[in-house]
């Protein structure tokens, strides 16, 4: 019976194993801390190219275990002010960096699309540092995230048929996104995004600065032509490929 029950754990192991099909260390998010809310926008249409990413079959955040652990320490700070960090992305196989790369010199752009980068063509990204051939969030170690306020009115929805304003519009005109008003929205390709920008209210600017302070608390470093970028020194490595699938 002994044997029988150890075979049983076993196999049981094996096919939780296998069904999350995560290499390495790799682990989802929500299997580490439930309470952090996940957007993860390029599993669906909302987001600058429009449609869902090559390789995210699911719109679950993957990550190194230990960035989740140190996600995890951050929203445990947070939780303490009534408030949540909001995951855009996390790990993104090599597949979507590609994608973005095809994306970009299609040498197509719609009104949509001019939404994420209104003050210049999209052909200039890569010049301008906002799109690169190889990503560090391939390596598990990066991710995109916002603040949410738990105590505000967050049940705006994004509207897929509605013409909304530019991402560097006042928050009640740009695409909603359920979190705190950073002053852009997501993705967003312009000077006004960088996390230093002198362009956004003393408001705006305290919500980048706590996010900021949030995140290093706990090692992360922030990309300056992107608040919602994050790194963690260390964690990453090789670049990987494997598509998103759902947890369990």
């Amino acid at each position: 019976m002994k044997i029988v029950g150890i075979l049983v754990a076993v196999a049981g192991l094996v096919s939780t194993v296998l069904a999350q099909g995560l290499p390495g260390d790799f682990a989802f998010l929500r299997d580490i801390d439930p309470t952090i809310i996940q957007d993860i926008r390029y599993a669906g249409a909302n987001n600058f190219i429009g449609r869902p990413i090559a390789g995210y079959d699911a719109a679950e955040c993957v990550v190194k275990r230990g960035v989740g652990l140190r996600l995890k320490a951050v929203q445990r700070e947070l939780a303490r002010q009534r408030l949540s960090l909001k995951m855009f992305d996390c790990y993104r196989p090599t597949r979507a960096v590609a994608d973005m790369v095809a994306w970009s010199r299609s040498g197509k752009e719609t009104a949509a699309e001019r939404r994420y980068n209104p003050a210049f063509s999209k052909a200039d990204l890569f010049r301008l540092g906002y799109i690169a051939t190889h990503s560090g969030h391939s390596t598990g170690a990066a991710v995109d995230l916002t603040l949410v306020d738990l105590t505000a009115d967050n049940s705006r929805k994004f509207d897929p048929a509605k013409d909304y304003a530019d991402c560097t519009a006042p928050v009640a005109a740009r695409a909603p996104e359920g979190s705190v008003d950073m002053g852009t929205g997501y993705d967003c390709s312009d000077v006004k995004a960088h996390t230093a920008a002198g362009s956004i209210t003393p408001a705006q600017r305290r919500w980048r600065s706590m996010l900021v302070a949030a995140m290093a608390g706990q090692g992360f470093v922030n990309y300056s032509k992107e608040w919602w970028h994050f790194s963690l020194p260390g964690a990453g490595g090789s670049a990987y490929d494997f598509p998103i699938t759902r947890a369990h």
